[in-house]
């Protein structure tokens, strides 16, 4: 059984649910809200119908190369989350598995309209980055026991700290008065820089040809437009980045009303975004810094050796560790909190995939 049906029938439903929560935002029906619901729902239990037959395939898949191995191993090695393509989709399930959980516990279905845009644009994502979605062989380096564990905690934690960004950036728009506002400004700016790479890879996708497309990361970022060859494309493209930066910064508090019309409060705001680090922060900590560095020892000898990845998952710890002790020891709150989630999230992002854009390194296969 082929796991593209399940997995366009998710994108379909997430699509087709955020659509679903617009409306319900509008009119306030609660059949419609349950309709939203219902719908993510089943885009969930489709997806995660989905992730199952690839493990199976992928264990099928890594048995037919490696006969002698155990049940044990081949399920572990086959675990559906070894490159860019696995690792997304899992990122949405488990964005849709907290949105889930938050829904029930604050008994609020207004979020669905924030949450579900970003799991459809993770997956527009897949496309226009031009991922290959075809089960691969395993490289060596990724052939360890300890890849489920590692990247399944690093993934669920990524999606706590997703639901915090969002969580502190509607906290910023919700209590600021001024556009001048710092915290305003500075959140602003960086959700305006995020659309704006997003639309510049869109870009991206659409000069290329078919062939082009399946290393659009690795050899054509960006450059369509702000890394064109062309100076006068380049130029064009930043002044447009600019501008499109200054709109997001100019229109963004017009939000404001909206999220007053939801029964959305700061106070929810400001407990959803530290609930939720407080949720990513251990799973990062154990998935992500402790057992990388255990399987790091095992692969190449060293439990640290300052690669780009690690030393950005380490500023990622280390931005998420203040967020913690500033709360519970500074007894911080509001804004300076909420632009600390945001920061992380921002950094987060830079760990997952700038790294493998920009950077090099022993983790370069990530990409």
């Amino acid at each position: 059984m082929n796991s593209s049906l399940f997995f366009d029938i998710s994108a379909g439903a997430y699509i087709a649910a955020m659509i679903t929560y617009v409306i319900f935002l509008v009119v306030r029906s609660k059949t419609v809200g349950i309709v939203a619901s219902t719908i993510t729902i089943l885009g969930f239990v489709s997806q995660t119908t989905a992730l199952a037959i690839r493990w199976v395939n992928s264990y099928y898949f890594w048995m037919s190369s490696h006969p002698q191995s155990g049940l044990y191993e081949a399920l572990l090695r086959a675990a559906p989350l070894r490159n860019l393509y696995e690792s997304l989709v899992f990122f949405v399930w488990s964005l849709i598995l907290a949105h889930i959980l938050i829904e029930f516990k604050y008994k609020n279905r207004s979020l669905g309209a924030f949450v579900t845009p970003v799991a459809a644009m993770a997956l527009l994502f897949i496309d226009i980055s031009g991922t290959s979605k075809a089960i691969q062989p395993l490289i060596p380096a990724l052939q360890s026991n300890w890849l489920l564990f590692h990247v399944l905690l690093s993934f669920l934690g990524y999606a706590a700290f997703a639901i915090s960004f969002g969580a502190g950036a509607a906290y910023l728009i919700t209590v600021t008065e001024s556009k001048k506002e710092l915290p305003y400004l500075f959140g602003s700016i960086i959700i305006g820089i995020f659309l704006a790479i997003l639309i510049g890879m869109g870009i991206d996708f659409l000069s290329l040809s078919g062939a082009e497309r399946a290393n659009l990361i690795q050899n054509h970022w960006l450059k369509a437009t702000i890394r064109s060859d062309s100076g006068g494309v380049a130029t064009a493209s930043w002044v447009i980045a600019i501008g499109f930066v200054a709109a997001v910064w100019h229109l963004g508090l017009r939000l404001k009303g909206a999220l007053a019309k939801l029964d959305v409060t700061a106070i929810m705001l400001d407990d959803i975004a530290y609930k939720s680090i407080a949720v990513g922060f251990p799973l990062f900590t154990v998935g992500g810094l402790i057992m990388g560095a255990i399987w790091a020892n095992s692969a190449w000898g060293k439990y640290w050796t300052w690669d780009p990845k690690e030393t950005w998952s380490l500023i990622t710890w280390f931005v998420y560790a203040l967020y913690l002790h500033a709360r519970y020891v500074g007894g911080w709150r509001g804004k300076r909190v909420a632009i600390l989630a945001i920061v992380g999230f921002v950094a987060v992002v830079f760990t997952y995939l700038g790294v493998n854009l920009v950077l090099s390194g022993l983790h370069a296969y990530g990409g």
